[in-house]
């Protein structure tokens, strides 16, 4: 599902003009992503949690030649799901859709 099909699948259920919707869903991404830049985590009970992790440095070997490779220290985001999601995933789900 892309962010038009959910724009769409919003302004179907709650009667608002598309183009508000959009302006919310936008406003939406902006404030997590702005957040969560900063370190901050954004907690939605009942859907899941916004974190920013922190991955530690690391060797890895560059993939032609082999030579040992330094990854410094880096924070990345991710998602996890709360338990209540994830059950309820689980319990309605039969098989994917294949995009």
């Amino acid at each position: 599902m892309t962010k038009a099909e959910v724009i769409q699948e919003i302004a179907e259920k709650t009667g608002l003009e598309r183009a508000d919707v959009s302006t919310v869903v936008e406003a939406l991404f902006s404030v997590v992503k702005d957040n969560m830049k900063e370190g901050h985590n954004i907690y939605v009970r009942g859907f899941g949690s916004f974190v920013v992790r922190k991955r530690a440095r690391k060797v890895a070997r560059h993939i032609h030649d082999g030579k040992p490779l330094i990854i410094d220290e880096h924070f990345v985001p991710s998602f996890k799901p709360s338990k209540t999601f994830i059950e309820e995933v689980k319990t309605n789900v039969t098989k994917p859709v294949e995009a």
